[in-house]
């Protein structure tokens, strides 16, 4: 499948975006993200953004106050990966304008249709940020 799960997370360690592409009740997701997040945080700037987790490999990159973690199948190619955050960063920096943390709380379902018109069902599907903008910008207009 690819990518299951993707995570947005503060340096305080609060949850801000959870997306998963798997099912998992909502206890095993909170045990997850809970783990996940020590382990992320934990470590400082000079280790690498890659950390194996029960049967995930996490890559992550932090963005200002924000952390983007992508849990991944193991044979998931980590750079393509990192790749993919930043594509998001992005794609979220050209819509909001320098995305910061309360964008992403203020305007959350923005933040969650972004990702559905970039991952479907666990696969990268587009890369195109004017593609991926162009319905955003379509509900953004006529609201």
């Amino acid at each position: 499948m690819g990518i299951r799960f993707v995570l947005m997370v503060n340096k305080q360690g609060q949850t801000r975006l959870a997306q998963y592409y798997e099912y998992l009740t909502i206890e095993q997701r909170r045990a997850l993200e809970g783990e996940i997040v020590r382990k992320c945080l934990a470590r400082n700037e000079q280790q690498c953004s890659f950390v194996e987790h029960r049967n995930y490999k996490i890559v992550y990159r932090r963005y200002a106050s924000l952390f983007f973690m992508v849990g991944v199948d193991n044979d998931e190619n980590e750079l393509a990966i990192l790749e993919f955050i930043h594509l998001l960063v992005e794609t979220m920096d050209r819509h909001f304008g320098n995305v910061c943390e309360l964008d992403i709380m203020f305007h959350l379902e923005k933040a969650h249709f972004m990702l559905e018109e970039m991952v479907m069902n666990g696969c990268l599907v587009e890369t195109s940020k004017a593609n991926i903008l162009a319905p955003v910008q379509l509900m953004s207009k006529n609201s």
